[in-house]
């Protein structure tokens, strides 16, 4: 595949129902800095600086919202909406996926690979194109994503394996190992770096508020997003820019979710559930797992902010999801309505007091 002849038509990051990236045009407004980053002839000091340009001015500072028809039609006041839609590939997880592209492109390596369902492999595809890598990803070969179109245009070498996600995994980074290719997946030496990628969405959050909110509401699968936050507000208000740490919640799919199972039955670690109870659905396929590789990671944040965890069901993140549309305008993908079914599933129960609450939403892919 000819990357050089690649234009914003032929490379068109297709999310249903009319939720778009902010930065649709992408290609041609960094083209410059993807030919320094992307090419081995260029000084590894000014590869770096071209895709740090890229990452700086492309991913991240996404939109926070305060949700007033929300607010109206829940009763909890002063809900704001940090939307990742804003992102690249309509996800939080390019946030990942750029840095550890960077990181890839400062330690040598060539290539990249990583095991995915849907968005984080889309996300590591373009990241990848922009730094001049190979992308080998890995996809359970019985999930039906409509983002392999993209990760393919990217120029991504999918590689299809029998059984499930984390199985994928397990190939990937054997693959990795063996091939001395870049570990982009959860749970690999790189999860420090993963979790100061997401720790931003907190640091943003933080220059919205001005201090941090009494409550942030998260989706969670492996627990790496909630976990990064958290380490992002333990930061901030060890440097006393934050009066508090905000409590953490945690929301996933019903029965799902080794997190929430370990923390509704008070659990010191997480527990893998058992691999053939997992059926996944249209709308809780982001979220099920049965072995959470960052699952102590977010119980423990969950913990240490006295926050909570629990289930939301398809039907409940669906309504939730159209909700959203309908009142605030914005198309999101139902899973990541968990975090807030569970935040408002509780006020209605027991309603909170007056503050602030800041959900995370991912865009509708």
């Amino acid at each position: 595949m000819n990357f050089n002849n690649l234009t914003k038509e032929s490379i068109n990051l297709e999310l249903l129902d009319g939720a778009i990236p902010e930065n649709i045009d992408l290609l041609s407004q960094v083209e410059r800095q993807k030919v320094v980053a992307g090419s081995s002839a260029y000084p590894l000091e000014q590869r770096l600086e071209a895709y740090e340009d890229i990452l700086e001015s492309e991913v991240g500072d996404t939109t926070l919202t305060r949700a007033r028809n929300l607010e109206r039609e829940t009763g909890l006041r002063q809900l704001y909406l940090k939307f990742e839609g804003g992102n690249p590939t309509g996800t939080q997880k390019d946030r990942i996926a750029f840095a550890q592209t960077m990181d890839a492109i400062r330690r040598g390596y060539d290539a990249i690979t990583v095991a995915t369902c849907g968005n984080y492999g889309a996300a590591i595809a373009i990241a990848a194109f922009l730094g001049g890598l190979q992308c080998r990803i890995y996809i359970p070969e019985n999930y039906q994503t409509g983002r392999i179109k993209e990760m393919i245009q990217f120029g991504a070498d999918i590689i299809r394996v029998p059984g499930d996600y984390e199985r994928a995994v397990l190939l990937s980074q054997e693959k990795a190992e063996k091939e001395e290719i870049y570990d982009a997946n959860p749970g690999s030496h790189n999860t420090s770096l993963q979790l100061r990628a997401y720790g931003e969405i907190a640091y943003e959050i933080y220059d919205e508020l001005r201090d941090a909110p009494a409550a942030v509401a998260v989706p969670v699968s492996n627990g790496t997003t909630l976990a990064g936050i958290y380490k992002g507000f333990v930061s901030l208000y060890r440097r006393g820019k934050t009066s508090r740490i905000p409590r953490m919640i945690a929301g996933s799919s019903f029965g799902k979710n080794p997190i929430i199972q370990a923390f509704r039955k008070n659990l010191k670690h997480c527990q893998d559930l058992e691999p053939q109870k997992i059926h996944e659905t249209r709308i809780n396929e982001p979220l099920v797992n049965w072995h959470s590789i960052d699952g102590d990671l977010a119980l423990n944040a969950v913990r240490e902010t006295q926050g909570w965890a629990s289930y939301a069901s398809d039907k409940s993140m669906l309504a939730y999801s159209k909700m959203v549309r309908n009142k605030e305008g914005l198309s999101i993908l139902p899973a990541s309505t968990a975090g807030l079914a569970v935040l408002l599933d509780r006020h209605k129960k027991d309603p909170f007091s007056g503050d602030r609450y800041v959900v995370i939403l991912t865009g509708r892919n």
